[in-house]
């Protein structure tokens, strides 16, 4: 399957298993299934950690930023499994516990960090696949607000099969 594929907030909520407050992705779009895509959050000043980190000074807590990045590689992966689904049974239906089965685990995150991220901000967040082992995969990542790179490096993580 070689189309783009794009997932709104609704079709995000459908497909994997994070549930609010911890579903971090707003939209997906430009996703390669099992390969590469992008994935939006945009950060208002009424989020819940803001409350907390840090009060007067509110900054997106970075194991935020790598969550995002983590939940953006799960949709590469569901997306791979979905496009498998649609091609047995040619429908475009969501099949949430057989999909978020796909998502796997973070096992290692590997991610420096060159600017805070302060709302509001539009984070943009950049994931590839770069290489697969067996069930382990080493995911390029990269996060920026508009063109500022504000976090860049590697996750691995443990796809379930």
């Amino acid at each position: 399957m070689s189309e783009k594929m794009k997932f709104s907030i609704n079709e995000l909520y459908q497909i994997l298993p994070h549930k609010y407050p911890f579903l971090l992705v707003d939209e997906c779009y430009d996703i390669i299934p099992g390969k590469s895509g992008i994935g939006v959050k945009y950060f208002s000043i009424n989020e819940w950690f803001f409350q907390g980190h840090f009060p007067g000074r509110p900054i997106v807590p970075g194991v935020l930023i790598i969550e995002i990045m983590a939940q953006v590689t799960a949709v590469v992966y569901v997306a791979e499994a979905l496009g498998m689904q649609n091609e047995d049974n040619g429908k475009s239906t969501y099949i949430t516990g057989k999909l978020a089965e796909k998502v796997g685990y973070l096992v290692r995150a590997d991610v420096k960090f060159m600017a805070p991220v302060i709302p509001p901000a539009i984070l943009e967040v950049k994931v590839n696949i770069e290489r697969k082992v067996g069930n382990l995969s080493r995911v390029k990542v990269m996060a920026q607000v508009g063109r500022n790179i504000v976090a860049d490096g590697f996750l691995d993580v443990s796809e379930n099969k």
